[in-house]
Parts: C-alpha cells; sequence; structure tokens
C-alpha cells in the first residue's frame, strides 16, 4: 500500500476565546510521507491534539491540514474515509451492543452488499482473533480484546491511513505486546502516539512534540535520545 502525503502548514491551533485563550499548538510545519512514523512528548505537548488535526477531529485555529491534497476543513467526510483512528480507550468508540455489531457498524452507508458486509467482518473478526467472541457484550470484553475490536472496527473500512492515540497506554504487558504486534503487521501507514518508546525502534521517523510546538524530527534513535534528554 503507497503511503499517503500529510501535510500540516504553519498550523496553529488555540481553545478558549479571550483571557481564557490558550494555545496548544504554535506553528507546526511538517510534511509526512513515510510508512510509520512515531509522535512522542510528555502530556500536554500537543502531540494528541496534532493526530486529531489529521483526520479533522480538530481542525486548526490558523495553517492548514491536507491529506492526499484534501483539506480537512472542507473535505472531513472524505479525510475520514481516508485517515481512521483509534483513541486511548477503546470504550470512547464502541458503539454497539455486541462485538460483531461494533465492527459491521463503519460499513454502513459504504454502499456495500450485506454479503460483502458480513465477509469483511467475518474477515477482521478472525485477523484479530475476535471469532469466539462474535456474539458477546463488546463493554464485556478483556482491555486488550476491546482494544484491538477499536482495531477491528476501523480496520475493516479499509484507510489508507491510521492513526493510533497511546494505544497500548491502559494495557498491561501481554496485551500491550498483542496489539503493538498486529499493528507492526499493518499495511496501512501508521502514525503511533506513544509513551512506549520501545515500540518505535524500527519506526521510519519520529516527531518530538514540546509545549505545543514540534522541536524534534528524526530517525527512532535520534529522537528518541533527544526527547530522553528534554524529559530529563
Amino acid at each position: 500500500m503507497t503511503a499517503s502525503v500529510v501535510e500540516v502548514a504553519g498550523v496553529t491551533h488555540a481553545y478558549g476565546e479571550g483571557g481564557r485563550r490558550r494555545t496548544v499548538l504554535d506553528e507546526v510545519t511538517v510534511r509526512l510521507t513515510e510508512r510509520r512514523v512515531g509522535i512522542v512528548g510528555a502530556n500536554g505537548s500537543g502531540k494528541s491534539t496534532f493526530v486529531r488535526l489529521l483526520n479533522g477531529l480538530v481542525v486548526p485555529t490558523s495553517g492548514m491540514v491536507t491529506v492526499n491534497g484534501l483539506d480537512t476543513r472542507r473535505h472531513g467526510r472524505e479525510i475520514r474515509r481516508q485517515v481512521g483512528f483509534c483513541f486511548t480507550d477503546p470504550d470512547a468508540q464502541i458503539v454497539m451492543p455486541t462485538v460483531r455489531e461494533d465492527i459491521a457498524f463503519g460499513l454502513r452507508r459504504r454502499g456495500l452488499s450485506r454479503q460483502e458486509v458480513e465477509s469483511r467482518v467475518a474477515d477482521a473478526l478472525h485477523r484479530f482473533g475476535l471469532a469466539d467472541h462474535a456474539d458477546h457484550p463488546a463493554h464485556l470484553l478483556s482491555g486488550g480484546q476491546k482494544q484491538l475490536l477499536a482495531l477491528a472496527s476501523v480496520l475493516v473500512t479499509e484507510p489508507s491511513v491510521l492513526v493510533l492515540d497511546e494505544p497500548t497506554t491502559l494495557l498491561d504487558l501481554r496485551n500491550a505486546a498483542l496489539v503493538a504486534g498486529h499493528v507492526d503487521q499493518l499495511e496501512q501507514q501508521v502514525l503511533l502516539v506513544t509513551h512506549h518508546l520501545e515500540l518505535l525502534a524500527a519506526y521510519d521517523r519520529v516527531l518530538v512534540f514540546d509545549a505545543g510546538r514540534l522541536v524534534h524530527d528524526a530517525g527512532p534513535d535520534e529522537a528518541v535520545a533527544f526527547y530522553r534528554k528534554l524529559m530529563a
């Protein structure tokens, strides 16, 4: 799968009005074409706001974000078809009663036949080891299974880019490794926000955020070393 072109040009983002206005991203410019991009930074550094900009969950206060030439301000629906998003807490995106129904939910309004939907759902259940739980209540799964369900529910729609905002933070070591293993095998372009720096060893590029700014952009060894020094 060919990597998409994600461009962030002179982007600033602020919340609030007047004296309560708070800038969380300040003049960020970056062009991303690599298949594996990591994003790191302390809590409150702006990294989560940055990745939410990439599929239009947040639009910039100033500047522009495009994916394959589509502006997130004007083409939100098309952007979200191309850019899938997984949150830290999978309960934030599990919306249907059962595992099977939740995976199928994202395929609504796609113009697919019932047979095609059932085929895609069955493939996703098998791929993520959830076939034995297909008709179980989704919110009663274990934490690791919920995160796999969140992945399955996004990937069944076949996005070209997958953004993951700290997907292993709430998991124990075993389930974190399981989720990371699935992510490593994906064909999609992956943009991963994480505090688990060991996950980035084989990545193509790592962005470091601090106080709302992109302060370093390099390969994983150099970027992680810079980040460790910054945090010390």
